[in-house]
């Protein structure tokens, strides 16, 4: 009796072993792919960013047979990481996978991916990452390449930018979509409102319109703006700062002259604007009828300021151009 229900165990497991057999081994690679490519399209219909843990990466990107490019973001969305770069990275890229999910030409050419450090701890240590946000583009075949790796900190995360590196590395093209933003036009209309209000309230006086320091300073701050770079965070979509996590150390002047942080464009217009009231003090201490005690005081703020914030803005030029030899 023993003997006969040992034998219907043994019987029974080698039934289920040939059945998994039968299942995982005996697949055509044919019929593997196209479960495959049916269940990252059954994952991008439901959510344009398909969420990978380090068992799903493994099986749908590391694992051939795969004739689709993958997207991978890497990055640290949870809010004990204080990863601020990671959200606004993440709401272009969302912006982006969007944008190709619900265009005409979507296909099963390209998925948009993102693995969390949380939830695919295991993931970053295999591929050795220490930094996030960092964008992938894992190729059908092969291992992904050097210019597979997104250069972030020189195109900034911006989805227009990202978009034209995937083109680059999978042919694929994306018309990026944006959703409609009514808060510029609505401070523009606010701002246009205020000042025709003041022209309306003031139309028996208008000499403030010709008024010259009115109009300079108004051209003073144009300028700031201009040669400060907000044009190249405006056209990049650079981050604001960068911080380490291993080290949790936060650069706000990118080691680069090839790029540059949103901070660093605020602190060279502040130090721009630093030099430029020194030069006016010394000018209006040479030019001014007041008497010779204020005008020295002018004077020696005037030389204060252009040496201290020159100085300044010639260090982050000697941080950023690596061997530039002045002081």
């Amino acid at each position: 009796e023993k003997s006969r229900v040992s034998l219907d165990c043994i019987c029974g497991h080698i039934s289920i072993l040939s059945s998994i057999y039968t299942k995982f081994l005996c697949v055509s690679p044919q019929t593997l792919l196209s479960e495959k490519v049916g269940q990252m399209m059954d994952w991008a219909s439901k959510r344009a960013v398909i969420r990978l843990n380090g068992e799903k990466f493994r099986r749908f990107v590391r694992a051939p047979p795969r004739n689709y490019s993958v997207i991978i973001m890497f990055t640290a969305l949870q809010p004990q990481r204080q990863c601020a770069v990671c959200r606004q990275a993440d709401e272009e890229y969302q912006i982006l996978a969007n944008s190709w999910r619900y265009s005409s030409a979507f296909t099963n050419k390209v998925f948009f991916a993102l693995v969390d450090f949380d939830e695919g701890s295991d993931v970053f240590q295999m591929l050795n990452m220490n930094s996030a946000p960092t964008f992938i583009n894992f190729p059908p075949k092969g291992k992904p390449k050097r210019a597979d790796t997104y250069e972030l900190q020189v195109r900034g995360f911006a989805a227009e930018q990202i978009a034209r590196w995937v083109a680059d590395r999978t042919d694929v093209h994306i018309r990026v979509i944006r959703p409609p933003n009514y808060a510029g036009p609505l401070m523009l209309g606010l701002l246009l409102a205020l000042i025709g209000s003041l022209a309306y309230l003031r139309r028996n006086n208008l000499e403030f319109l010709y008024n010259k320091n009115v109009w300079a300073f108004s051209a003073l701050c144009f300028v700031l703006i201009m040669t400060s770079g907000q044009m190249w965070n405006h056209i990049r979509g650079p981050p604001y700062a960068h911080k380490n996590p291993s080290t949790g150390q936060v650069s706000y002047i990118h080691g680069s002259s090839q790029a540059q942080f949103v901070a660093e464009t605020h602190i060279v217009l502040l130090f721009n604007a630093a030099v430029t009231l020194g030069m006016v003090l010394l000018h209006e201490a040479a030019t001014s009828d007041m008497d010779i005690g204020k005008r020295k005081i002018m004077c020696v703020a005037g030389i204060g300021l252009v040496m201290l914030f020159f100085s300044w803005l010639l260090s982050i030029f000697r941080a950023k151009y690596h061997g530039y030899p002045y002081r």
